[in-house]
């Protein structure tokens, strides 16, 4: 079985705040974030709609691409999401 990663992006009820992440295991991430199990940005900033992610094969290229997200300024981060979620929808129950 080929082993999947994400980079994705949560933000906040209002859409004020955004977080760009990588993981192994994006159900269980976005889980841990909307339940606030770790304490951290997200808990702090209560990022719990999943908005955004890319999915990849090579841990190596998705780490690439979430540091090329994070470098970008929040105007690239929202055009991002609005070229694939333009109403900022929950994606969680969708996985």
């Amino acid at each position: 079985m080929e082993k999947v990663y994400a980079v994705y992006m949560m933000a906040n009820k209002n859409n004020t705040v955004i977080y760009t992440g990588v993981t192994n295991n994006l159900h269980r991430r976005v889980y841990e974030h909307k339940e606030k199990l770790v304490d951290g940005f997200t808990k702090k900033y209560n990022t719990i709609k999943l908005v955004y992610y890319e999915v990849f094969t090579d841990i190596e290229e998705a780490i690439k691409r979430e540091k090329q997200i994070k470098g970008g300024s929040r105007h690239k981060k929202i055009d991002l999401i609005c070229k694939e979620n333009k109403n900022w929808k929950d994606l969680y129950n969708e996985l």
